[in-house]
């Protein structure tokens, strides 16, 4: 049941004034009683003097129309000459909020809904209670077909339009692509994970030992090198400046490299996958053939992005130890030459096996020599020697002993032509000693080149394609459902954060 606020009431007023009917115990249906203004709240006779309730509503009447008074006095005074009878029942109950002009006599009952100027008597049945609910929620139901149908032409207009337009393209005007799918591996060569040690043996067969150069050629691809190439092998931008494509898909004939390396991003994805180490491209085109085509070519570059990553360093380990090599190599030969020369000038082969047949000899003829010094003194013994065989053995003991000068003056000293094979045994020791290690050295040398050699073995790098382009028959693009979905969920988001912008706006500027 409504309530009604009670305005101004007096306990010991009653109501005693004309044409004003209150049933005995209050209002119907209110239950409220209603007591009429005391009798001091009448309207004064000219000269009497008003109470202090009235000046002070003579007051409020003042600034009710803008009167700017200092007193409630002068507030009389200024309503009276403007025509105004401050304390006239009618003008107090202005004041009143939600109440019009009326009955001076029965005061206004406060409520939150305004209420008629004059209470009534008359009693509320039940039949037009319920009418007066139905028309409430009638309104009520008016206000919210109102509400939904603006609700449901903005989603319409920002929602159900633009994602009608999207589904349009996709399944309409959209050109169909083809996307060829390939997968590719760089691997290591076998020699590293045989002579991996240490922390480098750990990740020896894993996708964190190529990681760098993974990454490495994932960047190459997408670079604009190789989409320069590209162009140039097997024409990129001539084939998506073709008329069938469509506009929104399709590369204008002047359009600039810029415009044509944002299309190549487009139509070219390459994911990295560092768990595995697995390289995934998927190339996209307007023809099954040029697809596969443009994806062989990519795959290509790779391989020789590969190669040119470990090259200069195999090139680098690999001239160190050639050139160590070939010194050694050239040091050796030299030592090798001159031990020839000095046997072909001393005319020596062997020193010591000259210096062995030299003391072979003197040993020889040093036998002799005792042999005949025996002889001569035995035919000295005689009585009688036999002058002639002491003339021959002592002939013989002469000859052999300059032939045994002979023989140990060339062991030290040479003749005038001749060399000492006491000097040729030096010269070809020394000779022959540098040539040994002049030989030591080159096979150091040979074994540092093999250790080199290995060592840019294991550097190697190689590229395994486990799943190779293979041409598509079927287009892999537009996915018209897909991307419809997006679309309407993409434009009822946008819907959703400006509506919530909006509504948070419009509590700060009304708050």
């Amino acid at each position: 049941m409504p309530k009604a606020r009670k305005f101004r009431i007096r306990p010991d007023a009653g109501f005693n004034r004309p044409g004003v009917k209150v049933p005995e115990g209050g209002l119907p249906e209110t239950g409220m009683t209603v007591i009429a203004p005391a009798a001091n709240d009448a309207n004064p006779a000219e000269g009497a003097e008003p109470t202090g309730r009235q000046l002070r509503m003579a007051r409020r009447i003042a600034q009710k129309h803008g009167i700017k008074v200092a007193s409630d006095h002068e507030a009389v005074a200024a309503l009276r000459a403007r025509g105004i009878d401050p304390f006239e029942r009618s003008n107090m109950l202005e004041l009143v909020p939600g109440e019009t002009s009326g009955d001076a006599a029965v005061p206004a009952i406060a409520r939150p809904a305004p209420l008629p100027a004059e209470p009534s008597a008359q009693v509320l049945d039940d039949r037009a209670r319920a009418g007066e609910i139905m028309e409430i929620q009638r309104d009520i139901m008016r206000r919210r077909r109102r509400k939904l149908a603006l609700l449901l032409t903005r989603l319409g207009f920002f929602v159900a339009l633009p994602t009608f337009i999207a589904g349009f393209y996709y399944y309409v005007l959209a050109t169909p692509m083809y996307a060829t799918k390939s997968e590719f591996i760089i691997q290591q060569a076998d020699t590293a994970s045989a002579g991996a040690s240490g922390l480098g043996g750990l990740f020896s067969g894993t996708g964190l030992a190529t990681q760098q150069d993974s990454i490495s050629v994932q960047g190459y691809l997408l670079s604009r090198d190789a989409f320069q190439r590209l162009d140039r092998d097997l024409g990129f931008r001539a084939h998506f400046a073709q008329p069938e494509i469509d506009a929104l898909q399709r590369l204008e004939p002047d359009a600039s490299s810029e415009d044509a390396y944002k299309l190549y991003e487009r139509m070219v994805e390459i994911g990295y996958d560092p768990t595995e180490g697995v390289l995934k491209m998927e190339v996209i085109a307007a023809d099954p053939d040029v697809s596969a085509a443009f994806s062989r070519a990519l795959i290509g570059y790779a391989e020789e992005q590969v190669d040119n990553l470990t090259s200069r360093l195999r090139d680098d380990q690999m001239a160190g130890a050639e050139q160590s090599f070939a010194s050694a190599e050239g040091r050796m030969l030299e030592a090798q030459t001159r031990v020839v020369d000095l046997q072909e000038q001393l005319g020596v082969v062997s020193a010591e096996a000259e210096v062995s047949n030299s003391y072979s000899q003197i040993g020889v003829i040093e036998t002799e020599l005792r042999a005949e010094r025996l002889r001569l003194d035995q035919l000295n013994a005689n009585a009688r020697p036999n002058a002639t065989r002491v003339q021959v053995a002592t002939a013989n003991i002469a000859r052999l002993q300059q032939e045994l000068d002979t023989l140990r003056s060339s062991l030290t000293d040479g003749a005038a032509d001749d060399v000492s094979l006491a000097r040729v045994t030096a010269e070809l020791a020394v000779a022959q000693q540098d040539l040994v290690t002049r030989q030591l050295l080159l096979q150091q040398a040979a074994q540092q080149l093999e250790v080199s050699r290995i060592a840019a073995n294991r550097q190697v790098r190689y590229l395994s394609t486990p799943v190779p382009p293979v041409q598509p028959d079927e287009p892999t693009y537009p996915r018209a459902f897909e991307s419809t979905i997006l679309a309407f969920l993409i434009f009822s988001g946008i819907y959703l954060m400006m509506t919530l912008t909006a509504a948070i706006l419009r509590e700060q500027v009304t708050g």
